[in-house]
C-alpha cells in the first residue's frame, strides 16, 4: 500500500488521542477534585480551549486515517484530483488544526514559563497526570510537524483560511465572554488579573498570533513542499 507508513502514523496518532481524550473524561472529569481549574460548573471542560483542541486533533488525525483508507493523497505533481475527502482534510488542517493547535502549545508554555499559577495551577499536578498534560499541550507541535513533512496539504487562499481561522476564534472569544458573564468564571486566571483595557490589548494581540500562526503554516508547507507548489501554480496559469 503506498499510503502505508503514512497510515500508520496517523493511526497510532488516532489510537493515542483517542484513549488519552476517554481517559481525560472518564477519570479526570469524573473523579478530579475542585480545583481553580475545575471541570465542573458551567460549561465544564468545555469552557478550555485546550479541550477544543484535544477534540480537533482527535478528529483530523481520524478523518487522516479515513482519507489513507479510501482517499486520495494527490499531490500536483501528480497531475490527479483531490477527492473530497483530501479536500476536507487539507482545509481543516490550514485553517483550524495547526493554528489552533500552535496556538495551545505555544501559549501555554510561554505563559507557564512566566507564573504556571496564571495558567497551569501546580495542585493539577496531583490530578491530571504528566503524560496527559504533554498530549495535551507538548506533543501537538511535533505530530503536526512531522505529519506537515510526511503528506502534502493543499493550502486554500489566504482570504478563506484567515476568515474560517478568525471565526472559530471569535466563536471561542464569544463563548468565554459569555461563561464570565453569565456564570462569573474567567476561565483563565491570567484574563482575572487584567483590567478592562489590558483584557482588550491581550485579546487583540491573540487574534494577530493567531493569524500569525496561519502564516507559518503556511511557510512551513511551503518549505517542505516547494516543488509541489511551484506545479501547482503553474496549473493555475495553465488554467487561466
Amino acid at each position: 500500500m503506498e499510503n502505508g507508513p503514512v497510515l500508520i502514523y496517523h493511526s497510532l496518532l488516532f489510537i493515542a488521542h483517542t484513549v488519552a481524550y476517554i481517559y481525560d473524561c472518564k477519570y479526570i472529569v469524573t473523579h478530579g477534585e475542585e480545583t481553580v481549574f475545575t471541570y465542573k460548573g458551567f460549561g465544564g471542560k468545555f469552557k478550555y480551549l485546550t479541550n477544543w483542541n484535544f477534540i480537533i486533533q482527535t478528529v483530523y488525525f481520524g478523518l487522516c486515517v479515513a482519507n489513507d483508507f479510501c482517499g486520495t493523497n494527490v499531490r500536483p505533481s501528480d497531475k490527479g484530483q483531490r477527492c473530497r475527502l483530501q479536500r476536507w482534510r487539507d482545509n481543516f488542517l490550514a485553517t483550524v488544526v495547526f493554528p489552533v493547535g500552535m496556538f495551545v502549545v505555544l501559549t501555554f508554555w510561554g505563559i507557564y514559563a512566566v507564573d504556571r499559577e496564571l495558567v497551569y495551577p501546580k495542585e493539577l499536578d496531583k490530578i491530571i497526570p504528566s503524560w496527559l498534560n504533554h498530549i495535551m499541550h507538548t506533543t501537538i507541535l511535533p505530530f503536526l510537524l512531522i505529519d506537515k513533512f510526511l503528506v502534502y496539504h493543499q493550502y486554500p487562499s489566504r482570504k478563506i483560511g484567515f476568515a474560517t481561522l478568525l471565526s472559530l476564534a471569535l466563536l471561542y472569544l464569544s463563548w468565554i465572554l459569555w461563561v464570565a458573564f453569565y456564570a462569573n468564571i474567567w476561565v483563565y486566571p491570567i484574563l482575572k488579573v487584567l483590567n478592562p483595557h489590558q483584557k482588550a490589548v491581550f485579546i487583540m494581540a491573540m487574534l494577530v498570533f493567531f493569524m500569525c500562526l496561519y502564516l507559518l503554516g503556511e511557510f512551513i508547507n511551503k518549505t517542505f513542499w516547494g516543488k509541489e507548489r511551484n506545479h501547482l501554480q503553474a496549473q493555475k496559469k495553465k488554467s487561466s
